[in-house]
Formats: structure tokens, C-alpha cells, sequence
């Protein structure tokens, strides 16, 4: 399923102060929907803008599924394009084979539906693309670069399992090695994966995770880092994972030697009211937004990875619909809805735009022999 990314609730980073910002202390210690805060104190948004469109990278974390995240990134934006036009927008949504779809998309040549095959988004993403349209739209209409920096999860794999030697740079796009991760990106991605159900020795696996992760982000900080030559500003949109307290991304530009890099989230809604110390260099108030908040999506409940053959099934959640199913972990999953599938974005592509009551056909490999499933997604409010 979709990758999810957590704040990282561990020791911060030191990362850039908002020099010369004004700033007024919090009457209650909540600001009110709409502010922006640092360090506990409201700042003025015009100011802020204007601080902000003189960094060379500036990052947007979201958490994927989330609406309003998508929303506060859209304002964010044309509040920035407004102060700075020589702008770029850097994607972690599309890795750098779908550079030519959001080239051709930016020009006015693509249709939405083209573009979302051309750039294979379901694909290489899964995530619902009306969440992204607003922004993509608004770049297209504004004529703003949009950049994919992810790159596919097979070079991905390739690099953490044969190293970064054995890969030909012309192969990984000229990425280089990333800077080692900090002792607190490695507690808190530890803490993340002792949550996942895993297969081997522990540490081993640990140590594959976190190698992945660099990968990750060392990619996407390149690509940021390389659209500075062109673009006076560059701003990235990623999971928020890959933003928190100067870890991940922030921490590989470093290591590439920008240095005037901002990191903004969003916070509320359904967090307390004071965040973490140290968490962004500055967080945009939301209100309570459930009620615009699209349904939650479908989901079968298990852990998927990429596989030669099909998706690999790498865990199954208790008491869910892939349990019931009579999935297992190892299974491969060669078909759905009648469609070969080969990323584990075109498989979470389907399940999420069932509707709730339909059926699901999915064909299974496992130890040799094939099996055809149907997964029932339950009504809204119907217990299993």
C-alpha cells in the first residue's frame, strides 16, 4: 500500500532561523487557523513569504492523503511564486523517467488524462491524483518547471542491495552516495520499522531500510540541489518524513553544500496545539478539516514491494480485509481487476478507487501454483 511518512518525534536538527522576522508571543499557546508559527510565536505571513522566497530550496512536507496538507501547499506556493517567478517545483511523486510527461504537461501539450498515463502516476505513485491536480494545474497555467527527483523503486533496490560501486553513475542518474544518517534519522527510523513486520535478522534489515531511505532522499536532494542553476527558488513537495527537524532531505542538501534551505509544515487539525521543538522552521496553522476531507480510501492491509514477476506481498495487517482474504506474506500478486500489475503503485491505484460494496478479482502466485481471489470492499460503516 501507499508509503506513509511520520513526523520523526526525536532531538532536532539545528536549521536555519527566520532572521529578522517579527514575531508575537502566543496569548493562549494556540494559534489561531490560518497563522504561522516559529518557535512557539506567530509570524507574520507577508514576512514570511518574503523570507522564504530568498532561500535557494524550500521544502513543503505533506502527508500524502491528506487534502488540506495539498491545499496549504497550493497557497504556499503562490504566495512564494508572487515574491519569487524564477521559481521551480521539485516532485517526489514521479521519479526522473516521467521528467518528459510534466515537460510536455508544463507546456500545455497534455491533458489530464494523458499526462497521468504518460507519466505512469498511478503507477509510480498510487496516491489519487485529484489530490495534486490543483497544484499541477497551477503550475502549467503559471508556466512553473515541475521536476520529478524520485527515481523508480527497482534503482532503488539496486542501490541498497549491490551499493552504490557496483551501480554505473549513468545508470543512477549521476546521484552520488548520500551523507550518512544522523544518530536521531536512525532512531527514528528504527522506530518506524520496528512497527513494520519484517523477514530475516533485524539488524540486517534495519540496515537495508535506512540505506533505502538515504536512496530516497539522497535523490531527491540532488535534484533539488541541481535545479538552483537554473531557478533562483526551488521548492520541494515530499512526505513530511523526509522534512522533519532536518533530517532526510535537509540533511543531503547540506552535504551538497546548500545551505539556505527551509523546511515548512503543516500542523493541527489533529495534533496538539504545540509542536515539538525543532520540528520545521515554520508550521502553518490548520483548523479541524475533517469534514472536507475526501473518505478514507480503500486498503487490503498489507505491505507491499516490487517484484520482477508481479508485487510482492511483505505483510499482512491483523483483523484486515487481506487477512479475511487468505493472504500471505511472500505471496505475489500477478493480477488485479483483470490487469497485470508490476508496481506496487498500480496495485494501490485499484484498490483505492473501489467503491465501497464492489468486488475485486486478484490473482495470486504462491509457491508455484495460481490462485484467484476476491476481495470484498465493505460498505461504508459495515463491519467485516
Amino acid at each position: 500500500m501507499p508509503r506513509r511518512h511520520h513526523p520523526f518525534l526525536v532531538a532536532p536538527l539545528l536549521i536555519l532561523p527566520l532572521a529578522g522576522l517579527p514575531a508575537s508571543a502566543l496569548a493562549n499557546g494556540c494559534p489561531a487557523p490560518g497563522q504561522w508559527q516559529h518557535d512557539g510565536e506567530v509570524v507574520d505571513t507577508a514576512e514570511l513569504m518574503a523570507d522564504m522566497s530568498e532561500r535557494r530550496v524550500v521544502l513543503l512536507g505533506e502527508q500524502h492523503d491528506r487534502l488540506a496538507h495539498h491545499r496549504w501547499q497550493l497557497h504556499t506556493l503562490a504566495g512564494l511564486h508572487a515574491r519569487q517567478p524564477e521559481m521551480a517545483i521539485g516532485l517526489e511523486m514521479l521519479p526522473r523517467e516521467a521528467q518528459p510527461a510534466l515537460d510536455a504537461w508544463v507546456a500545455g501539450k497534455l491533458d489530464e488524462a494523458d499526462f497521468l498515463a504518460e507519466s505512469d502516476w498511478l503507477g509510480a505513485w498510487g496516491y489519487d491524483p485529484d489530490l495534486y491536480l490543483p497544484i499541477l494545474h497551477f503550475a502549467r497555467m503559471q508556466r512553473i518547471p515541475l521536476l520529478a527527483i524520485n527515481v523508480t523503486p527497482a534503482l532503488r533496490q539496486r542501490l541498497t542491495a549491490e551499493g552504490w560501486e557496483a551501480v554505473p553513475a549513468s545508470e543512477r542518474h549521476g546521484i552520488t552516495p548520500p551523507a550518512a544518517a544522523s544518530t536521531g534519522y536512525r532512531e527514528a527510523l528504527n522506530a518506524i520499522y520496528a512497527n513494520h513486520p519484517s523477514q530475516g535478522e533485524y539488524e540486517a534489515g534495519l540496515e537495508r531500510f535506512i540505506d533505502a531511505q538515504l536512496v530516497w532522499d539522497r535523490a531527491m536532494a540532488q535534484g533539488l540541489a541541481e535545479a538552483t542553476e537554473e531557478a533562483s527558488l526551488v521548492v520541494g513537495l515530499m512526505g513530511q518524513g523526509h522534512v522533519s527537524y532536518g533530517h532526510g532531505v535537509p540533511h543531503q542538501l547540506t552535504d551538497l553544500g546548500i545551505d539556505a534551505v527551509a523546511s515548512l509544515l503543516a500542523w493541527g487539525g489533529d495534533h496538539d496545539c504545540t509542536p515539538p521543538a525543532g520540528l520545521a522552521d515554520a508550521l502553518f496553522t490548520l483548523g479541524d478539516e475533517a469534514a472536507f476531507e475526501p473518505p478514507e480510501p480503500q486498503r487490503l492491509g498489507i505491505l507491499i514491494a516490487a517484484h520482477e514477476d508481479g508485487v510482492r506481498v511483505v505483510g499482512v495487517g491483523e483483523q484486515s480485509l487481506a487477512e479475511d482474504l487468505g493472504l500471505a506474506e511472500g505471496d505475489l500478486i500477478v493480477e488485479a481487476a483483470g490487469r497485470p500489475v508490476r508496481q506496487p503503485g498500480e496495485l494501490t491505484g485499484l484498490v483505492r478507487r473501489q467503491t465501497p460494496g464492489t468486488l475485486l478479482p486478484i490473482t495470486v502466485l504462491r509457491n508455484g501454483d495460481t490462485q484467484e481471489l476476491l476481495a470484498r470492499f465493505p460498505l461504508r460503516g459495515e463491519a467485516r
